[in-house]
């Protein structure tokens, strides 16, 4: 069976959301795009970023791009906090330039970072609920 794609807008509503909260601001959110993948043989991936090579930036015309795309397999099954963990884990793969290029994991995308965007998206929440009830 095909891998099959489709968008996947809770997964973008999410992404705009944590790149707004932690203040990514290299990030260009009407430039990420997410999608559902169904039928993946991969074993063990939850999620990938694509980027859109400066190749096809050049021939097409096109501004530097970016899609997550989420293995329906596994990512469906996480609870909230694992969802967005992910997600992050995936956003931080884009360079501060923007460029279409990644960043590896070596030396900075590692569970300790994750871990830490994520208390800080948490604190984040925290503190603007505590705003909307004054």
């Amino acid at each position: 069976m095909p891998i099959k794609y489709t968008e996947a807008d809770d997964v973008k509503k999410l992404t705009d959301e944590i790149t707004n909260s932690l203040d990514f601001f290299h990030v260009t959110p009407q430039f990420v795009y997410c999608v559902r993948s169904v039928g993946s043989k991969s074993t063990r991936t939850i999620a990938r970023i694509h980027g859109l090579c400066k190749v096809w930036q050049e021939v097409l015309n096109l501004a530097p791009s970016y899609v997550i795309e989420v293995i329906s397999e596994r990512y469906d099954r996480l609870s909230k906090e694992e969802k967005e963990k992910t997600i992050i884990h995936e956003l931080l793969h884009i360079p501060k330039g923007f460029s279409g290029g990644f960043r590896p994991h070596k030396g900075y995308i590692d569970t300790k970072t994750v871990e830490f965007f994520h208390k800080k998206l948490q604190k984040q929440r925290n503190t603007q609920n505590t705003r909307e009830m004054i």
